[in-house]
């Protein structure tokens, strides 16, 4: 393949690759922003407990302790649905990442390929400038010895 070909074929790994970073980023963000969300989600439960307990130093009726406790069971099961939320974010990243790191191998092995097509050019190019200068060299001496 032609240095020119690779340098494409590199620019398009590169891009390819920009663009899973990216996607494994937002998909950390939405990790992130998912245990947040349960964070503020057990907060408010602990503070609906707190408020709950200071209020109950009357007796509460039934009726009032059933809605109580059905609520804090609505926001127990918003806890655990929101854990679910996280774990499969949490896989989802996961897979962004693995995509993002097989990406960045290929990436790599084609910028190695690269350096060595460059290299290869270069030991080349080296080559016939030594031959070159080792013909010209030999072709003074001659002409010094012909010349005495």
């Amino acid at each position: 393949m032609a240095e020119r070909q690779l340098r494409q074929v590199a620019r398009w790994e590169k891009d390819k690759e920009d663009k899973l970073a990216a996607n494994f980023q937002l998909a950390n963000q939405h990790v992130t922003l998912n245990k947040q969300k349960l964070s503020s989600l057990e907060r408010y439960k602990l503070d609906y407990l707190r408020q709950t307990q200071t209020v109950t130093d009357k007796p509460l009726s039934v009726d009032t302790f059933n809605q109580l406790h059905s609520f804090i069971g609505k926001l127990d099961k918003a806890c655990q649905q929101q854990m679910q939320v996280i774990s499969q974010a949490v896989v989802v990243a996961e897979q962004r990442k693995a995509q993002w790191l097989a990406q960045q191998r290929k990436r790599k092995a084609v910028e190695m390929l690269l350096e060595k097509k460059v290299a290869q050019r270069e030991d080349r190019a080296n080559r016939i400038e030594q031959q070159l200068m080792d013909e010209l060299s030999t072709q003074r001496y001659i002409r010094n010895t012909l010349v005495r």
